[in-house]
């Protein structure tokens, strides 16, 4: 069950190599059990980002706290908090599946007995209790990365920390993380996660972060992303029967374009200061007077490539 208590807290994080700066001014807020998707261009920042979190880098500006503990003066505390999964998790290659998640336990401070039974249900979790016995030199690097997030899965932590978690899976196995990731969060983990595949990042993310050029653009859900866009606004029209006369609606007040996608569906775009209610009765009231028989009408809203791409080029700024 989701909270509303901050679970993670960054407050005007910089971080700079050189003087260039990898984060600039960042401050986010993720709550308990909240699936946070961070997006953005290579070299954007998000690595750094999760870097701080864990305590991989210690020398930056500004205020981390994860549960009542503050980064980095309180790392021990918080590592005790958190599972991380890194683009490339270091495994000694010559050792088993088993074995390697043995260390990894034995690092996270579990005993013997947890180690065992953890082991038991990551393996069974992520579907790779047939590969238990194998070496991690003979496995296909997707699977290698489902063993990754076993690892950062062994000690049940309340915040995981997943950079690129879904490179290399397979669109089953994509699948399946999905389904972990929405279980984990219903039963209170906070997860922080990148990937370069945005519909992914839809399908599972409460809040999605968009970070360029070490600027965190815009942060919230899908549904504030979009609204914060002030792009043109585009109706899909469907008509019951083919019509010559679909070219008549291009005549209404704000319209844009006008496209015929196929004998019976239009797409509408009208200018982003037109009422999309005062847009969508405009249109059915021509229909109406032309005689043209009309099956259905809805607001098409931008996807999550498009917002993406539209604060990217545009530096978060409204069009």
């Amino acid at each position: 069950m989701k909270r509303d208590t901050v679970f993670v807290s960054m407050q005007n994080v910089n971080k700079k190599y050189n003087n260039l700066y990898a984060l600039h001014n960042v401050s986010l807020d993720i709550k308990e059990g909240e699936v946070f998707g961070y997006i953005g261009p290579n070299g954007a920042g998000k690595t750094t980002t999760m870097k701080i979190l864990v305590g991989l880098l210690s020398d930056f500006h500004g205020e981390v706290k994860i549960g009542n503990y503050k980064m980095p003066t309180q790392r021990n505390e918080i590592h005790k908090l958190l599972g991380y999964l890194p683009q490339n998790v270091a495994f000694q290659e010559w050792r088993t599946v088993k074995d390697s998640l043995k260390i990894f336990g034995k690092l996270s401070n579990l005993n013997d007995q947890e180690i065992k039974k953890r082991i038991s249900e990551v393996l069974d979790l992520l579907d790779l209790v047939e590969v238990r016995d194998k070496k991690i030199s003979k496995l296909s690097g997707g699977t290698t990365q489902k063993v990754g997030l076993a690892q950062a899965l062994l000690h049940n932590p309340k915040l995981l920390i997943l950079d690129e978690p879904l490179n290399g899976l397979d669109p089953l196995s994509r699948q399946k993380f999905k389904e972990i990731v929405k279980k984990l969060s219903s039963e209170g983990t906070t997860i922080l996660f990148s990937s370069h595949i945005l519909s992914d990042v839809q399908d599972v993310a409460d809040v999605i972060g968009i970070l360029n050029h070490g600027k965190l653009l815009q942060y919230g859900s899908l549904n504030q992303l979009k609204q914060g866009l002030l792009t043109p606004k585009t109706i899909e029209v469907l008509l019951s029967t083919p019509s010559d006369q679909w070219q008549e609606l291009g005549k209404i007040s704000g319209i844009k374009t006008i496209e015929q996608i196929d004998k019976t569906k239009l797409t509408l775009t009208f200018q982003s200061e037109v009422d999309p209610d005062d847009a969508i009765n405009s249109v059915i009231k021509v229909i109406i007077n032309l005689g043209m028989r009309l099956r259905g009408i809805s607001l098409l809203s931008p996807s999550i490539d498009e917002i993406y791409l539209t604060y990217i080029q545009d530096g978060g700024q409204a069009q």
